[in-house]
């Protein structure tokens, strides 16, 4: 569990030439399941909820595994990209048949969260981890760069810090480093250096850009939650600060002009220029004890359940009025939602 401190994932498909599937798991949503000490897994639900697999990965591929720590998915024209962090590899398969392609298994270290330009991934990696006989460990993480043409590993770009969620805009790469650190870690890909980080505060998480500003949600221990806007053309900062009441918020996405965010169990909106957070939840899903995955997709919100890391959870889907539309059983830990639409 240690390796996912997991949010939501939210990635959509490149625009199709036709409206006909290229395959049988095209036109609905992946939820990637971590696993816990076991292998992870990858379900499927069509976008008519017509069409559902537990465990595609396995029902395409037999035997083969997928890895340990199923952390999340990243997309690039016809193919999926699925990181098992505990396994150190991201397996390549067909996005719309789940059959595997080839496996990416030198290079990275506690893979995390990956992006793509011009034929190349980037993927953070966790690295090694701080301990008292490892002081180096918060300190080591790294930029894994992996030549999307032949699958594999061309070099890396260290961070002296530590790494978690990246999104990419404009060339450049920003990172959330998710304990101690007040900061946004800017690398330019072109150079393959750092830039000056972006001062934001403490405990950032969930990151996402949307016509030219970060989205970033901060829930510092003991302290106000946030959600901080950075402005990318000047690099300025505001925020939206959260009362007490919603202290310990856990995720954010972004969708058509609103930002969408949740504390505990509860789900909130504003619109993206709001000033000021909503203290009313959309709803509440009472079913859920420890949401773990989250996402805002189409006019849907989807949640997922953690359970108890050793039996298959449960995810559920909501309309934006709070309405439960389909709610479904899944694998151990699911953490993720894909959209392959």
């Amino acid at each position: 569990m240690a390796l996912s401190v997991s949010l939501f994932v939210s990635c959509s498909n490149d625009d199709n030439d036709s409206n006909e599937p290229k395959g049988v798991y095209d036109n609905g949503v992946f939820i990637l399941n971590e696993g816990s000490l076991g292998q992870g897994t990858v379900s499927y639900l069509s976008d008519d909820y017509s069409n559902f697999t537990k465990d595609v990965y396995t029902t395409v591929n037999g035997d083969d595994l997928l890895g340990k720590y199923a952390q999340s998915i990243f997309f690039n024209g016809d193919y999926a990209y699925i990181i098992a962090g505990g396994s150190k590899v991201i397996n390549v398969v067909n996005r719309y048949t789940f059959k595997l392609v080839t496996k990416i298994d030198t290079g990275l270290m506690n893979p995390r969260y990956g992006v793509v330009k011009d034929g190349k991934a980037y993927v953070t990696n966790a690295n090694t981890y701080f301990s008292k006989d490892n002081p180096n460990g918060n300190t080591d993480d790294y930029v894994a760069i992996i030549d999307l043409k032949t699958n594999t590993y061309e070099s890396k770009i260290d961070l002296n810090a530590t790494a978690n969620r990246i999104v990419l805009e404009n060339g450049k790469l920003y990172i959330t480093e998710p304990y101690n650190s007040s900061k946004v870690l800017v690398v330019n890909i072109a150079t393959k250096k750092l830039e000056e980080p972006i001062e934001i505060g403490s405990n950032a998480d969930s990151i996402e850009e949307e016509d030219g500003f970060l989205y970033i949600l901060r829930s510092p221990y003991g302290d106000r939650s946030e959600i901080v806007k950075v402005k990318l053309s000047d690099k300025s900062v505001s925020a939206i600060t959260f009362p007490e009441a919603l202290d310990g918020a856990g995720y954010l996405d972004v969708e058509d002009d609103k930002i969408y965010y949740t504390v505990s169990n509860s789900v909130y909106s504003i619109n993206i220029n709001a000033t000021n957070a909503s203290v009313t939840p959309i709803l509440t899903a009472q079913s859920i004890a420890n949401l773990y995955g989250f996402a805002v997709n189409d006019d849907r919100i989807y949640l997922a359940d953690s359970g108890d890391y050793k039996a298959d959870s449960k995810a559920y889907i909501y309309n934006l009025n709070g309405t439960l539309q389909k709610d479904f059983s899944v694998g151990v830990g699911p953490n993720g939602f894909y959209f392959n639409d």
